[in-house]
């Protein structure tokens, strides 16, 4: 029996997300007046608030996920040792390892937004908080698949919605971030408890905005763009848009992500031991980044994965640690490479300096290891000159200054899709900055992309098979 697209089973599972969102925030206030039957239920029995929580928790599963360890393996940052996992550290990857994202996307944030945008159209909080979620779900998928459905989704017309080229899909989404910036420009910060992200907060949904933009021209190598675009980003910390979980000790399913899996079945499956990130922020490996100005210390224990999983696991990935999504470190990490591609020398320094003083400040860890030592003094030109602690080789003190900023994305976009990113991004054009991680041993191609969803392949009659992992995007070529 043929498999339905996701596409059409969006109405149910759009009734779904909003019984769990209501559950979720509040088993009580978010259902007062609807009808006492959960078999009546239908979109116009419910606010346009309560699609919102939906929304951003499977964004969440998007931006967090099984997708997101997978880029992380494939990017020298995690390490795969058995089952499933080892497999695909192996690079034996299935259609069917991006089914809960392609759903997450495709059927828990895109109709719902959409719907948010068609019952409050007045409501310019809302409806430019919806079209951010959906730039940021879409430009996710745009990002790890290339090519994918979108001018045609959520349309009930079109039960098979065609494949948009991946350069196409970015353009549209930079003109519907340039829409929710004049909405929520427009619009009134409120406390909206259906907004786990920000909670109403139109400044700092605009912000993320600029970041997200700045993400996407970064993609498409429009570097001036991204810096005009990344300095109205996220300008510190508090504003970085994170998964924070909640609940208590003894709930499930409102937890670190990666704790949640390591605590269930997977324990033992996947971790960070032996990986080249891990190595690279360890003093005792020839390739460490530590020097005079830099000690890796506190922030190699707060990334070390216990990979039997459990309250061992106290650091990046502990149970109510915040999972980072669009961060504060994205935003500068791309005024730092954009103005030193666009701008010149000193502008990219003073913004790489920047974000040592953050990480100086020790923010960026939890109190766990608050104790742990770490130092991110503030470089100058002598470092990246011939000879200088960043430049043993003698290249280019520009290029030195480059690659040290592209080594510290590698190592601050821990946890997100931006190593993955990077890697697919400089391959060609600037294959001397990417960090020299082992991949793919003994292979000659390199993972460019990961496979559409093995429900979609079988249901929509545009597509009949994955072009496979080695297939260069068209933002890559």
């Amino acid at each position: 029996m043929k498999i339905v697209t996701t596409m059409k089973k969006m109405k149910y599972f759009l009734l779904m997300m909003v019984v769990a969102a209501t559950t979720l925030v509040s088993c009580e206030s978010l259902v007062d007046g609807l009808n006492d039957n959960p078999n009546k239920l239908t979109p116009e029995d419910v606010g346009a608030e309560l699609f919102l929580t939906g929304a951003q928790l499977a964004n969440i599963v998007t931006q967090n996920g099984h997708l997101n360890r997978i880029a992380g393996m494939y990017s020298g940052q995690l390490v795969g040792y058995t089952s499933l996992y080892s497999n695909i550290y192996g690079y034996n990857l299935s259609t069917v390892e991006s089914n809960s994202t392609w759903r997450a996307i495709y059927v828990g944030v895109v109709p719902q937004v959409r719907e948010i945008r068609r019952k409050a159209p007045d409501d310019k909080l809302l409806v430019g908080i919806a079209k951010v979620l959906e730039a940021h779900a879409i430009g996710t998928a745009a990002s790890l698949f290339g090519n994918i459905p979108y001018s045609e989704v959520a349309d009930p017309e079109i039960p098979d919605p065609k494949f948009d080229d991946q350069i196409e899909v970015f353009n549209s989404l930079l003109d519907l971030l340039d829409e929710a910036i004049v909405d929520l420009n427009d619009g009134v910060s409120r406390n909206l408890s259906e907004d786990i992200y920000y909670g109403g907060d139109k400044d700092k949904w605009i912000q993320a905005a600029y970041t997200l933009k700045a993400r996407y021209y970064l993609q498409l190598k429009q570097y001036d763009q991204a810096y005009q675009a990344a300095r109205d980003g996220i300008g510190s910390d508090d504003a970085s848009m994170k998964f924070y979980p909640r609940g208590d000790e003894t709930t499930s399913g409102d937890k670190n992500l990666f704790y949640t899996v390591l605590a269930g079945s997977r324990g033992g499956d996947i971790g960070n031991h032996g990986s080249y990130l891990m190595s690279m922020i360890c003093p005792d490996t020839s390739w460490s980044r530590n020097n005079a100005k830099t000690n890796e210390n506190a922030r190699y224990w707060y990334y070390e994965i216990h990979e039997e999983g459990g309250p061992v696991n106290k650091g990046i990935i502990g149970m109510f640690e915040p999972m980072p999504m669009v961060t504060f470190a994205e935003n500068q990490l791309i005024l730092a490479e954009c103005a030193a591609r666009t701008v010149n020398f000193a502008t990219a320094l003073g913004h790489l300096n920047d974000l040592r003083a953050w990480l100086n400040s020790g923010a960026f860890l939890n109190d766990a290891f608050a104790d742990s030592s770490y130092l991110y003094e503030a470089y100058n030109a002598a470092d990246f000159a011939s000879g200088g602690i960043e430049n043993p080789d003698g290249v280019d003190p520009l290029q030195a200054l480059l690659r040290e900023i592209i080594e510290e994305r590698y190592v601050s976009g821990f946890g997100t899709y931006m190593p993955f990113n990077d890697v697919r991004r400089l391959r060609k054009s600037d294959s001397d900055l990417i960090v020299p991680f082992p991949l793919n041993p003994g292979g000659t191609d390199q993972p460019q992309r990961l496979p559409y969803a093995f429900t979609e392949i079988n249901a929509n009659s545009n597509i009949s098979e994955d072009p496979g992992l080695y297939e260069v995007t068209p933002v890559n070529r």
